[in-house]
Parts: C-alpha cells; structure tokens; sequence
C-alpha cells in the first residue's frame, strides 16, 4: 500500500511517516502544495493525507483539483480548524474524512485502515493467493496451506509487490523504489537480505520455492499456470 502525504509542518509529518512506515506502508511526503498536486495527479496511491495550510497551494485546492481529474483516491484532510463549518466545507470540497490536530497515530492509521477497506471492496480484492500463499492486505496476515507466517512489516509489503506481479522479473532497483522508497544504492544489500529472510519463512516445511532469482536481471514471485 502506498501513501501520499502532504504537509508542512515537519514535526507532524516526521511523526506520521514513521509511524506509517513501521506499519509497513510506502509513504511519499512533500511540504509543497503544488508538488504535492503533481504527485497526486501522476501517480497511483491508496491513500492521500492533506493538510489544509499549505505552502503555494492549499489542500482543499489540491482536492477539488484531483475529483476534477476523476482520481477517487480517498483523503483524510488534516487541520487545526476545528468548527464545524470548516470540517464541512473539507469534505464538500472532495475529502473522505477530517482530523483535527493534535491527534493520535493510532486513530490516524485506523482511519486509514477503515479507507482502505470502503475503497477496496469496489476496485480490487483484498486477498492475494498463489500456489496455496494466501496474503491478506488489510489484516496483514500470511498463511501458506493454512499455516500462519509471521511477517516484519518490510516482509509483508515486499511479498505484496512479488505477488502483485507475480510472473514477471522485478529488478534491485525496482524492488528498492517501490518498497523501500528510497534512491538506489547499488552498494547496499538490503534487498538480498530481506529476500533471503522472507524466503526462508515462506519455504520453511515445504518443498517447493515460491520466490526465483533470475540472475543479472532479478527475482521473480512463481506463477500459477
């Protein structure tokens, strides 16, 4: 799952990014209004978080801008503004829901979650299953043949992406793009390391390998003929 969020202030958004990203969730963040309007608009999240008081561009701007280019990816708008006449002039302007600053993390990611749950049900499944793999993507759950596999929330969302495009070889660089969200260090050895990890609980006690690597080109998530 990956998140935009779009924020000024760099305390709340540290804040929020950390806590997504222990969560298990890609984020992309920018204090910028109309950076952020760029992002929204050419790229595909699951979810948008938008603060009101924005620099170049304010969020409710941001908003009316992205339903006018037909995108439906919920919003949770952030504020300090607390009356009710701004709470309902967020969410006529296009957002799904309003959180009044200061707010807990845990109220923010079970909003989130609850999103998620609404926007899936009509445009994808929230279940991934390959080879008897099963991927749960709002309980965060993994079983293999009914076995329950505990995952490390980095785990879980590098098993999503190998699913999501099972069958097909995704690179290094790929892999550290879209699940770490980070410039590719062709030094670093992370994704051997978590692949080797991952691999490991998902074969334990079985005798077929469900993740291949391609060598020079990748790895590749083995799909169901």
């Amino acid at each position: 799952m990956r998140i935009l969020l779009i924020e000024d202030d760099q305390v709340i958004a540290n804040f929020i990014v950390k806590g997504l990203k222990e969560a298990g969730y890609c984020v992309d963040h920018t204090t910028d209004g109309l950076e952020g309007l760029d992002l929204a608009l050419n790229n595909n999240y699951d979810i948008n978080i938008i603060d009101i008081m924005l620099p170049k561009l304010d969020g409710l701007s941001i908003i009316e801008r992205m339903r006018k280019h037909k995108i439906e990816t919920p919003v949770i708008i952030l504020s300090a503004k607390r009356s009710i006449d701004d709470r309902v002039k967020g969410l006529q302007s296009g957002g799904d829901d309003y959180l009044i600053k200061p707010f807990s993390f845990s109220e923010l990611l079970a909003r989130i979650q609850a999103h998620l749950r609404r926007f899936t049900n009509v445009t994808e499944t929230t279940q991934l299953t390959i080879h008897g793999l099963s991927l749960d993507l709002l309980a965060r759950t993994v079983t293999r043949e009914g076995k329950k596999i505990d995952l490390q929330p980095k785990e879980f969302t590098l098993l999503e992406y190998l699913m999501r495009n099972a069958g097909n070889i995704v690179s290094k660089t790929m892999i550290i793009e879209r699940v770490w969200n980070y410039n590719f260090d062709p030094q670093t050895n992370v994704v051997e390391a978590r692949m080797s990890k991952l691999r490991e609980k998902l074969d334990k006690n079985f005798n077929t390998s469900l993740i291949h690597t391609i060598r020079g080109l990748g790895y590749v998530f083995k799909k169901e003929e």
